[in-house]
């Protein structure tokens, strides 16, 4: 039999464990467009006490959760704040025009992250008519783009007393903030103090099949139950994937840290061979580096291709690996052992 096909391209790749189907298979479901999911309520409340705030709402993707909270926060004419490689901004097709008719305001960061002093200075003078009004800052935590890189709770700290002391919304993409909360060792229950709203993903880390929770003051999270339903998010008997969703929050979250060993594992290697020119520092999950000019990437994916291993273009020579609860360590292993027997084109 041939060895199992090692996906590094996503952590948005993993199956659900036997564990986890059976938990779906028995999950309790009503109609949530009625807010009668059992499951559903449980998984919003579950994911709200952890950060520490009033009310959540279940989605099917991150990309919605997200929107929808800068529709809510926002107003045509106003203005997002982020880092200028933000998921937010980059990869969810334009959707903060599209959806919220607003502008974007782009920092350049420290591999995704920016600081206090540069929202303070991106934000628009209220009286200039010639500017829109800047109503909303966005944070990524781990920054995608930045390889995977956390912000520490200081700077988070810093960024929220801009935001309420010149009266902007907070607003946190945590795509995979699981996986910064392990890292850094922070806690949940402390982003509740800081964020107005905190986009929380259970499909890439924590191994659920599809869905994030959107998570806010009960007011918030009334507002933004609207703008999902009028983005034909209302899933009906969604309970059964709300079911995935808690099984990955209670048994998923600690096992992480083998994610970000085996990812540093990688790092290590590549850091190692003549064909890579840089290693971007790696701290959680995620593995980016640039490939010299002697090893172009379409030839480097093409060669891991052969060895069973698929992995990301992260743009010109640059490439992604990403660990998660599909890559255990015999994986690891032949990853190494892949690497290492590259050839380099004459």
């Amino acid at each position: 039999m041939s060895e199992p096909i090692i996906d590094l391209r996503s952590d948005t790749v993993t199956r659900p464990t036997a564990a986890m189907l059976e938990a779906m298979l028995r999950a309790p479901v009503g109609d949530d467009v009625y807010e009668e999911d059992p499951t559903v309520r449980e998984l919003e409340e579950t994911s709200a006490a952890l950060f520490g705030l009033e009310a959540g709402l279940f989605c099917p993707s991150g990309t919605m959760t997200n929107q929808i909270a800068i529709k809510a926060h926002t107003e045509p004419l106003s203005e997002v704040i982020c880092e200028q490689t933000a998921h937010v901004y980059l990869w969810e097709v334009g959707g903060i025009a599209f959806h919220s008719g607003a502008s974007v305001a782009l920092l350049p960061g420290d591999r995704g992250r920016v600081t206090a002093a540069q929202v303070e200075a991106a934000i628009r003078p209220a009286d200039n008519v010639h500017y829109p009004t800047s109503n909303l800052i966005c944070l990524e935590n781990t920054s995608n783009r930045g390889g995977g890189s956390c912000y520490s709770l200081e700077t988070i700290a810093s960024i929220a007393e801009v935001a309420q002391r010149r009266g902007l919304a907070l607003h946190l993409d945590g795509a995979r903030i699981f996986n910064a909360l392990v890292a850094t060792g922070q806690s949940a229950a402390d982003y509740g103090k800081y964020f107005d709203s905190i986009s929380v993903c259970l499909s890439k880390g924590l191994g659920a099949p599809v869905g994030s929770v959107l998570l806010g003051s009960k007011a918030f999270i009334h507002k933004c139950r609207r703008i999902r339903k009028v983005m034909g998010g209302g899933m009906r008997q969604a309970g059964i994937l709300a079911a995935a969703g808690l099984y990955a929050l209670e048994h998923n979250v600690a096992r992480l840290a083998d994610d970000h060993r085996r990812a540093q594992e990688l790092g290590a290697v590549l850091a190692a061979q003549p064909y890579v020119a840089e290693v971007l520092p790696i701290e959680t999950n995620l593995a980016i580096f640039r490939l010299t000019d002697e090893m172009p990437a379409e030839t480097f994916l093409a060669q891991l291709e052969q060895q069973g291993i698929r992995a990301s273009s992260f743009g010109p020579q640059m490439i992604r690996f990403v660990t998660h609860l599909d890559v255990d360590n015999t994986m690891v292993e032949r990853v190494k052992q892949a690497l290492l027997a590259l050839s380099v084109p004459a």
